[in-house]
Parts: structure tokens; sequence; C-alpha cells
């Protein structure tokens, strides 16, 4: 025994369990309800021939050290001059995570003199990307532009003189809401801004061929954007889409990318094969529509539901101990929802968060409601 004291942890765990906050992990089990699977391609056939083919060719299973050293393997560099063709952008960037890659962006580009505005829902990756950072940040009303513009206002009549940053998500995790691209882009030519939007929930779901939401104004000067390979595209990393200048500052300034180990190349290529899936086999995004389009009738016919119009379909319960105890007992059931509890959510906005994806069908859709409808008139 080193003597070192645990005594603080084990007091702020036990404080989270009498909140029911306290976070265990679990294995997988039931109907997929609750993963970002949305095209099912996560155990999809050519993601794993694909990957298994590289094997088979020689490709490492690791990048054995950063992307500045010996890690820049071929597959990286392939894998990002297809995401820039296919975003529409001058250069993308791969990173090992969308987390690492949010809170790189804010750190690394937003400097000292300048001015970071982010809306109070976006990611925590980007909450924490801004706290670190160097610039001075404030957060903005969820999706309100005037809020936005109101700080930018204020900023420059306190003085304010260097370059406005504004950071959002394109799609919310939680409410499964748009950001209004279209206000954002036009406020953001307005004060000569940035815009670094989180796709992270929209890429390969939303826009032509699944290039996300802001899919339009890819190719801009002032548009930096993320998109997760582990949601949609069934694998991991992210990828930053962005004009070649600030990603080569990235290369050269950026922490996170300069100090980390490379991402797996075998992650490259199975990043490469979902992009290709998404031009090839648009029948998978038609397919998701039906079901969101299915799941917003039936929750909004037996429960009063407003559909969130995406394949995130929260259900706010409000109280965490019921929340909690009504995702146990569909989990009982063989529905594996979870429940989302502050301080992911705000207090008083306990949720079900209902994922939909191409893992399940309007069977399963119809009787996980009616599992939900008797579980809340019990719980």
């Amino acid at each position: 025994m080193s003597g070192v004291p645990l005594a603080r942890y084990e007091a702020t765990l036990q404080g989270l369990a009498r909140k029911d906050r306290l976070r265990t992990l679990s294995p997988r089990a039931g109907l997929d309800f609750s993963s970002n699977d949305y095209l099912g391609l996560a155990a999809s056939r050519r993601l794993g021939d694909a990957v298994a083919a590289a094997i088979a060719q020689g490709t490492p299973v690791g990048a054995t050290g950063s992307r500045l050293l010996r890690g820049n393997a071929p597959e990286h560099e392939a894998l990002e001059a297809d995401a820039a063709a296919f975003f529409g952008a001058e250069r993308a960037l791969f990173f090992g995570s969308g987390y690492i890659a949010n809170f790189a962006l804010l750190t690394a580009l937003p400097q000292k003199a300048d001015l970071l505005v982010l809306d109070e829902l976006a990611h925590a990756s980007m909450h924490e990307g801004a706290r670190a950072g160097r610039a001075e940040f404030k957060l903005a009303a969820h999706n309100d532009v005037d809020s936005i513009e109101d700080a930018i206002t204020r900023w420059r009549a306190e003085g304010g003189t260097g370059r406005v940053w504004i950071a959002v998500e394109s799609l919310y995790s939680m409410d499964g809401d748009r950001a209004p691209m279209e206000s954002l882009v036009a406020l953001a030519d307005r004060h000569q801004a940035f815009i670094v939007v989180d796709e992270a929930h929209a890429t390969g779901v939303w826009g032509p061929e699944g290039r996300g939401l802001a899919a339009g104004f890819e190719g801009r000067d002032n548009i930096i954007a993320l998109h997760t390979c582990g949601k949609a595209l069934g694998a991991s990393g992210a990828l930053v889409t962005a004009p070649r200048t600030l990603c080569d500052y990235l290369v050269n300034r950026c922490r996170p990318f300069i100090y980390a180990t490379a991402p797996s190349p075998l992650m490259a290529v199975a990043a490469r094969e979902a992009l290709a899936i998404l031009s090839e086999e648009p029948t998978r995004r038609d397919r998701l529509q039906e079901i969101v389009a299915c799941t917003g009738r039936l929750l909004a016919g037996r429960c009063g539901v407003i559909p969130s119009g995406s394949q995130i379909q929260p259900f706010v319960i409000g109280d965490v101990r019921r929340t909690m105890a009504v995702a146990a007992a569909l989990q009982a059931r063989g529905f594996d929802i979870r429940g989302i509890r502050p301080p992911t959510v705000p207090e008083g906005m306990s949720r079900l968060r209902i994922s939909l994806t191409l893992n399940v069908d309007e069977a399963a859709i119809s009787a996980m409601i009616e599992a939900l409808v008797e579980v809340l008139a019990s719980a």
C-alpha cells in the first residue's frame, strides 16, 4: 500500500451515486437504439473486406509514431485526399478522434486577441477547447444567431480588435436539431469571422451524398468542418476539412496533432471505404430516412412527442431517477436505450436518447415504442 489518500475520490463517487449520476460501463445487449452507427456500417462486409485486404497487403495495425515522424502512412494520405475531394475542401487532416480534433482546432486556431463564440449546447470537446485555448470566449444561446451577433457587437464595443470565431454543431447530439447554417454563414461574412462546424452527427446522413449540413459552404476560406469517422462512417477517427493554409498551420502549430501517435492506418482504410459507400450506396440513407419518419409518426401518435426530424430523437422525462428507471426497464425488455443526465444535459432535462440506425427495422421500432408506453405508465 502506498498510503496515498483516496477518500476525496470515494466521496465524489458516493455523491454521484446519491444523485443517480454515477456512471458505470455495461456490455452491449438488446436491440440497438443507442449507438451512432446510423448507416449500419460498423459491421458491414465492405468495411471488413477492405480492412482484411489491407492487412493481406501488409498494411500495419499501428502507425508507430506521430505523423511528423514515421507515422505518416500512405493510407492516411489517401484518405485525406479522398476526403478533401468528397467534402469539397482544399485539404483534410485525419485525427485520432472527434473529441481530440475539436479540442485541437479551438486551442490552435483562435489566437490570443481573438473572440470565440460558442453555442451553449455544443459538444463537451468544444467547451474544453474553448476553455484551454488562447482566445477570449463567450457562450451564446442555443441556435440563436442574434445572441451570437450580440456577443460580437459587445466585444467590439469593448475594444476587441482580433478575429471572430463561431463554433457550432450542425446537428446536435442530444436534441437532434439543426444549426441555422445559412444565417450563421451570413453572420460570419458580415463580421469577417470563421466558423468551426462539427458535422459529427450529420456526416454520412444529411446533405448531398451524406456530405453534411454544411456541404454547401465547404471550400470557403472561413469554414472549418469536422467529420467524425466513428459514427455513420462506422470506423474511428475524425477528418478536419479546411483551407490548405489552415491545415498547414495545424501541422505546424497544433500540439494534439504534432505530438500524438497517428491513427491506425487500418482505420484510414476503413474510413476511406466508408466514403466510397456513401457515394455508391445511397439507399442506406434513403432507408434511414424511412426509419426516422416511421419513428416520428409512432412517437407523435402514441406518446405525443414532437419528432426531431433526425435520427436522434430525445424523449425528455426531466427527473433523473425516473429517467434512469425507465431506461433500465426498457433495457430489461431488450431495447438498448440509455438515459442521459446532467451535466451532459441541463438540470431538469434528463431524457432518453433514442438513436435510430439501420440496425433496427420498423417492427423493432413499433415494439420499442409500445414497451415505452407501458413502462411510462408504471414507472
